[in-house]
């Protein structure tokens, strides 16, 4: 995490680097300025944490210099400094918004104080606001369950969380890819600062700039006042890019700008302004395909993906879908003020064999309909109802097939790529041989050349 930084604007350069020199010994970084031109520079490029202004400067003065520079960041704190001391003249100030008045020549160790103090309370509000959004948001533990593939990466998950290297989460829709990108930002040493997050499908290009890096007024038909983006928001936080792959192609060099040299323009804007962020990004997509296409630029690529992070999607994780079963069945008793459920032995083994097409997120789903459906305490197989499921339900593809046509298929081209070896064709498909068993006794799947005695046969040798 960087030093916090200290704006000091003073036309007097001997004033101003004692001032800098006594700040610098006390840990902060600073910056100067000698007027306020520059002074309005610095502070769309560099973000300060606190400014110091001296009240005369050779092209206007502190007050004319706070409304201007509140414009460009509305919650830069202000200390100022005069040698024309007066009642009136700090209660004016104040009133302008300046958090402290101090006559020159002022007693820098007090000074330090002052802004360390200051400092405080800048991150004790931005640590209020950040618990009230994590407490309202779901506190899921991204790693429930025993699954070699979940322990795995929750020992990676734990390794990384602490570094404030970019993280690009790949993974299948529902496979809890934001949960994981909340965690990672929980357990940072950014956890106290702002999360933000945006999911970029279906954005178009112009609409996906604006909400990242923000406009100012005129800067296009419609924009009739300055907007911030989310990346000045999120600034010493996380940001998080859901769907990165869905980028625009003309948005991601602007991207790779923040990423690189921590800069970016508003929209209408020839100023940089500086963002200290930490990336998260996530996406089903394959990379390497969108690279192929030209649809992704490869060095954004490699400056996302410094630690990659891949979510196994259910099927590779049967065995932990009791545990997540249970923890959303709580979860769901309380947010629809329902009575406290359980599962059926032969509840849990349906939910074992189901493939899950639409992982976490659909069994979720499956859960919730069930509690509001049944009305029972106890969950049975028959009040799991798969088949009405948005994500999965029986609908024609564009080949005119049924997803349960489909997963037939596919099991049967497992099985015959491992010759009807079932317990290898099992393990190919990610379910246990039980679940394959079931599932080509429902399908009526027949082994190439079986006769029905033979199969018959077979049928009873799996029971």
């Amino acid at each position: 995490m960087a030093k916090e930084r200290v704006l000091i604007v003073e036309d007097e350069e001997t004033i101003r680097q004692a001032i800098a020199s006594f700040l610098e010994a006390k840990g902060f970084e600073t910056v100067t300025a000698a007027d306020c031109q520059e002074a309005e520079r610095c502070v769309r490029s560099l973000r300060p944490d606190v400014a110091v202004l001296d009240y005369n400067l050779p092209d206007g003065n502190a007050l004319d210099l706070m409304s201007r520079l509140r414009s460009a960041d509305a919650s830069l704190p202000f200390i100022v400094l005069t040698g024309f001391g007066s009642i009136d003249l700090a209660v004016q100030a104040v009133k302008q918004g300046a958090e402290q008045f101090l006559t020159k020549p002022a007693d820098l160790p007090t000074l330090a104080v002052l802004i360390q103090r200051i400092v405080e309370n800048q991150r004790n509000r931005q640590r209020q606001i950040a618990e009230k959004a994590r407490r309202g948001r779901d506190q899921m533990n991204p790693f429930l369950g025993k699954s070699p593939a979940i322990q795995r990466m929750s020992g990676l998950a734990h390794r990384v969380a602490s570094t404030d290297s970019s993280v690009l989460i790949l993974g299948e829709t529902g496979t809890g890819k934001g949960v994981l990108a909340h965690w990672l930002h929980e357990h940072s040493a950014r956890s106290a600062e702002a999360f933000v997050d945006l999911n970029c499908g279906g954005f178009t290009r112009d609409l996906l700039e604006t909400e990242l890096f923000g406009h100012e007024k005129g800067a296009f038909t419609g924009a009739v006042q300055a907007k911030v983006g989310l990346l000045e928001i999120a600034h010493k936080g996380t940001v998080f890019l859901d769907e990165i792959g869905d980028v625009d192609v003309q948005v991601q060099p602007k991207l790779l700008k923040v990423l690189e040299d921590k800069q970016f323009r508003r929209l209408g804007d020839v100023r940089d302004r500086r963002v200290d962020i930490r990336l998260i990004a996530a996406t089903h997509h394959d990379m390497a395909g969108l690279m192929r296409g030209k649809s992704f630029r490869s060095d954004l690529y490699f400056r996302i993906s410094t630690i990659p992070l891949t979510m196994p999607p259910l099927r590779e994780r049967v065995d932990d879908i009791p545990f997540l079963a249970n923890y959303f069945l709580e979860r769901l008793a309380v947010d629809l003020g329902a009575s406290e459920t359980e599962l059926s032995p032969r509840a849990i083994t349906s939910l074992q064999s189901y493939p899950w097409p639409g992982n976490i997120r659909e069994l979720r789903n499956v859960l919730e309909r069930a509690i509001l459906l049944s009305g029972n305490r106890a969950l049975t197989e028959r009040d799991l109802n798969f088949d009405t499921t948005p994500e999965i339900e029986q609908r024609q593809t564009g080949f005119g097939r049924t997803l349960d046509q489909v997963e037939r298929e596919y099991i049967e081209e497992v099985l015959l790529r491992e010759s009807w070896r079932v317990e290898a064709a099992a393990k190919r498909l990610g379910i246990p041989r039980s679940s394959l068993y079931q599932k080509i006794k429902e399908y009526g799947i027949l082994r190439p050349g079986a006769t029905s005695h033979s199969q018959s046969t077979f049928d009873q040798e799996t029971h």
